[in-house]
């Protein structure tokens, strides 16, 4: 498997293929729906967003309590389709890598293709997995969403497998 780092620019992704297995490792930051809203309100406010979007992976993930003695509690991915209205307009905005689990629509795919993205799909079903490569959290905003808080993840190793790559091949069809 092919190890890979971030920042992700468009030269550390520019030949990975539709499914191909990847173990990724650096900063990504969780953000679900109602995250990419507020994501998108500030931009078009022209607000101080809480974290570097050029280059930068989200993961569309909404951890769990964090038990005693743990970095982070089950941290599976979130149906990936949920965010379709925000990806294109964050993807312009410089963002590289997206993870989740499931499918994505043509817009996402096309948006993609035009600001080589990437989209990767984790284990979905395996959250208590997924929290063991998860080696560091800070919330960086939105804390009264809860679960659903922005944080950022320091991982290692974290285990993807790229569902539709910057040319827009996709293991979807």
């Amino acid at each position: 498997m092919k190890r890979i780092y971030t920042p992700l620019d468009l030269n550390k992704i520019k030949s990975l293929k539709a499914g191909q297995e990847v173990f990724l490792s650096g900063t990504i930051y969780t953000a679900r729906d109602q995250a990419h809203k507020r994501l998108v309100q500030a931009i078009k406010s022209r607000q101080t967003l809480p974290f570097e979007l050029r280059d930068a992976v989200i993961y569309y993930c909404g951890p769990t309590q964090t038990p005693q003695g743990k970095v982070i509690g089950s941290c599976g991915p979130t149906t990936s389709s949920r965010m379709d209205a925000f990806s294109g307009f964050i993807l312009a905005q410089g963002l590289r890598g997206m993870i989740g689990k499931g499918s994505r629509g043509l817009g996402v795919k096309e948006a993609i293709k035009k600001y080589k993205g990437i989209y990767f799909i984790t284990y979905a079903g395996c959250g208590a997995l997924l929290s063991k490569y998860v080696k560091s959290v800070k919330k960086v905003a939105y804390g009264d969403l809860g679960p659903e808080a922005i944080l950022k993840l320091e991982v290692e190793n974290f285990p993807l497998i790229v569902a539709i790559d910057v040319n827009g091949g996709s293991v979807y069809g």
